[in-house]
This record gives structure tokens, C-alpha cells and sequence, in this order.
């Protein structure tokens, strides 16, 4: 019996959807699984890409046996039935670790054809409880677990720092542009007790009114944010509203994982996250941070965190990071799928 999974071609590493499948990638491999495709690759040209990938996909039916487990990560386009009905007939099961639903941001699937997808599927990891109550409310036939939280691999480390008092700084970081992230342009009339250091890029300082409170820092790569990051908290938001995450991308963020908490973590700063975001509950659990319901109430929320607050959260967030620094989190996933499934 062996262990395996499939590598593709991942266009632009900067991306934080190819970073987590490649860091899960160096962790099965740390974990004794083996790459059935193609090496990886990090082809831009999109024809080399899909050559490399569609190579690999073809390869597997001749490189899978009985009692094999494949690891797949979803979503895995226009192949994944096919790898999946190609495991099954040479008698291995397959376990598929969720990164994105089409069917929610995107709207390239409903519902439906979604499920249909993830049924051939053995046994699903799910980001989260939301995202998998989500899965078997809507259909799911496979065995459903979860992540809990992406891991981050990087050789970086953060260094603790001297506990602050406030006011408090807040970091966010990602595509900053109005489009994207329209509540960052609502801020204006409510920090009042705190400021905001931005990292990313499109941010226009010429709509902000307030422009004291924000200090934007510009596109930094993430293994050196995780050793220069300037602020107190990192904040995990979407959408076109401070009272809520609105919006397509607000919606989802009550089943998914976002990448940048992950991210803030190996930063060693405690989590600001919206309380009906299902990475809350994880948050909370942890010690690691706080839960508000609203952006408009942030400022009142962080100046009566006192400085031994603060460094509680910053020293649970310690075991954390390092937790996501050995991929802790979906080794624990794997092993869970593995007991359920009966494999030695």
C-alpha cells in the first residue's frame, strides 16, 4: 500500500491559493507520500502549464494500486472526477483536501454540480465545521473532516517583540484596491484609538480623508512580512462593509479558511476577525485574538485590551505558529481520514 499525491503546474507562487497547495505539497512529502504526476512546476506560460499538469494526470492510472490512498487537492479543474473514477478502479481511495468552492465566489458551479463533483471523493477535508456542515447539508456522501487551519510553511521565524500599550496598530494585508476591500475607504469617521498599516497593493490614499490613520506600506513578500511586520493585530475582513463582511467575498467568509490569518499568526500578531466568520470559533478557542461584530466598534474594543491581555494572546499565538511552521494541522487531518477510512 502506499501513500500518494498529485503535483501540477502552479502559476505564480505570490498567490496565496498556490502557497497553501504547495506548502501541503512539502508536507506530504516530509510525510512519506509520493508524487504520482509530474514534477512541480511553476510554469506562467498557461500552454506549458496545462501540458505539465494534463501529463501528470494521465500518469496516474498507471501509477496507482489496490489499497493505495491518493491525496487530491480541490479544485483540480476539468480533471478531478477523472483522476478520482481512475483511483477507484485500480482499487485506491481518494482523500480530497478543500482549498475553494467554486460554487460560492466564483458562481463557475452551482451547488449541485459542486457536490456531484466532491462525491467521488472517499473522504473530504473541510476548512472548518461551517464549511463541512455546509458540505453534508447539501448532499455530501463522502466522509467529511477538517482542517481546522491552513498551515505556513516558511524558513522565516518572527521574533517576539516588547508588549505595547496602547494605541494599538492594525495590520492588513492583501489586495487593497476599493473593488476588493471597499470597507477600508468607510473607515475614516470611526479610528479613533488606533491605526491601520497596510501591505499589498492598490490601495489610493487619495479617497481616504483620514489619512493619519493609515500608514500604507506596499506590496512586501509574505516570507519577509512574517520578520518585518509593523502593528499590533492582524485583521481578517472582507467585503463592501465596516458593519458586517458583506458582499460575495463577506458571505464566504463564513465557510473558509482565509489564508492571511495563517499568515498574521507566523507574523506572531493576535487575529481581529469578524464573529461570523467560520474561523472564529478557532480564534476564540485559541486565545488568540478577538471577535467584533462590527469595524465601528474596533477602536472602543482595543483600548480596554490591557497590556497583559495582550501578551496572553501573544504568547498562545506562539504554539500556533509553530504549529502551522510544521504543517501540523493537516497531518492531524490526515491521519483523522486515514483512521475512518481503515488505512494502515
Amino acid at each position: 500500500m502506499s501513500k500518494c499525491y498529485l503535483s501540477k503546474n502552479y502559476k505564480g507562487l505570490n498567490s496565496a491559493g498556490n502557497k497553501a497547495k504547495t506548502d501541503i505539497e512539502t508536507i506530504l512529502a516530509k510525510l512519506g507520500y509520493k508524487n504520482i504526476g509530474l514534477r512541480q512546476t511553476t510554469y506562467n506560460n498557461k500552454i506549458a502549464g496545462f501540458i505539465v499538469t494534463l501529463l501528470g494526470v494521465l500518469k496516474v492510472p498507471f501509477c496507482l494500486h489496490k489499497g493505495d490512498v491518493l491525496v487530491l487537492q480541490y479544485p483540480l479543474k476539468k480533471y478531478y472526477a477523472f483522476v478520482c473514477r481512475m483511483a477507484h478502479l485500480r482499487g485506491a481511495k481518494v482523500i480530497t483536501t478543500i482549498h475553494d468552492l467554486g460554487s460560492f465566489r466564483r458562481k463557475k458551479l452551482t451547488i449541485q454540480q459542486e457536490i456531484a463533483r466532491l462525491n467521488h471523493s472517499d473522504y473530504i477535508i473541510a476548512h472548518n465545521n461551517s464549511m463541512k456542515n455546509w458540505l453534508l447539508e447539501n448532499g455530501s456522501k463522502a466522509k467529511v473532516g477538517t482542517l481546522q487551519i491552513f498551515d505556513y510553511l516558511s524558513a522565516k521565524k518572527a521574533e517576539l517583540k516588547s508588549i505595547p500599550h496602547p494605541p494599538y496598530s492594525v495590520v492588513y494585508a492583501g489586495a487593497l484596491g476599493k473593488r476588493k476591500n471597499a470597507f477600508l475607504y468607510e473607515l475614516d469617521d470611526f479610528i479613533n484609538s488606533y491605526y491601520f498599516n497596510l501591505y499589498g497593493g492598490g490601495f489610493n490614499l487619495d479617497e481616504i480623508k483620514n489619512k493619519e490613520a493609515f500608514s500604507y506600506k506596499g506590496f512586501v513578500p509574505s516570507d519577509e512580512l512574517i520578520t518585518s511586520a509593523e502593528g499590533h493585530f492582524g485583521l481578517v475582513w472582507d467585503g463592501d462593509s465596516i458593519s458586517e463582511c458583506s458582499g460575495v467575498n463577506g458571505e464566504y467568509l463564513k465557510y473558509n479558511n482565509p489564508h492571511k490569518t495563517s499568515l498574521y499568526i507566523r507574523c506572531l500578531l493576535p487575529i481581529i476577525i469578524w464573529d461570523k466568520a467560520a474561523l472564529a470559533p478557532f480564534i476564540t478557542a485559541n486565545k488568540i485574538g478577538i471577535t467584533v461584530d462590527s469595524l465601528k466598534n474596533l477602536g472602543d474594543i482595543l483600548s480596554r485590551i490591557s497590556p497583559e491581555e495582550y501578551d496572553e494572546m501573544k504568547q498562545n499565538i506562539v504554539e500556533i505558529s509553530d504549529r502551522l511552521a510544521e504543517g501540523w494541522y493537516i497531518e492531524q487531518a490526515l491521519n483523522k481520514a486515514s483512521k475512518e477510512l481503515a488505512i494502515d
